[in-house]
């Protein structure tokens, strides 16, 4: 399997199976972090088909069971959801340096991957490098939305990928996640101030 991450592959550092050690609660994080998914409020027209569909991230697969360990420590915790980062810092998205990179579970299963980034050149690197590795997008009028936010989506037999793009805050955020698993996030998700309040 083709790494996402070309310079700090993690799949060596999934964290064995076990109880995890939970921080305390961070509630303030939640609505920047972790919310319904993120596109699935857009009509399955919107979302071409995944040309390679990795049934995970980086080599984890959807549904590994995850525990703190001294390359992930727990950066938030909701009830069933709760919120991984690597220590060293965010590694880069294939070659494109970015913001942060959470891992989320829910009920103890990884689930989903949240990547912020910022600027209209990082922006445009990263469109170009999902399209490559995963197809590309269609580009039919009406199928990506313009105005203050531009919406794109991937979806593969197992695994989806959204992202949309806020042009006035100069702020992107993408979803790596599982199908089966991304309604278990619906519960106690909050909007994202940086996407104009929208829960997706």
């Amino acid at each position: 399997m083709d790494a996402f991450l070309t310079h700090r592959p993690i799949q060596h550092l999934i964290p064995p199976s076990g109880p995890a050690r939970l921080s305390s609660t961070a509630v303030v994080f939640l609505s920047i972090f972790f919310f319904a998914g993120f596109l699935l409020t857009a009509s399955p027209a919107s979302a071409v088909p995944m040309t390679n569909d990795p049934n995970g991230f980086e080599g984890i697969p959807w549904g590994a069971v995850f525990s703190e360990t001294a390359n992930f420590v727990v950066a938030e915790e909701a009830g069933r959801i709760k919120g991984y980062e690597l220590k060293g810092g965010p590694p880069p998205l294939g070659p494109i340096v970015i913001d942060s990179m959470r891992f989320m579970t829910v009920d103890g299963k990884f689930a989903r991957v949240i990547v912020k980034y910022h600027g209209s050149d990082t922006h445009q690197r990263v469109v170009e490098y999902l399209q490559a590795r995963f197809g590309p997008l269609d580009a039919t009028p009406g199928q990506i939305a313009g105005g203050a936010f531009q919406e794109y989506a991937w979806q593969g037999d197992e695994s989806q990928i959204s992202l949309t793009y806020n042009k006035r805050r100069d702020l992107g955020v993408i979803f790596f996640e599982s199908r089966a698993l991304a309604s278990s996030f619906a519960e106690g998700m909050m909007p994202i101030p940086d996407l104009g309040g929208a829960t997706y």
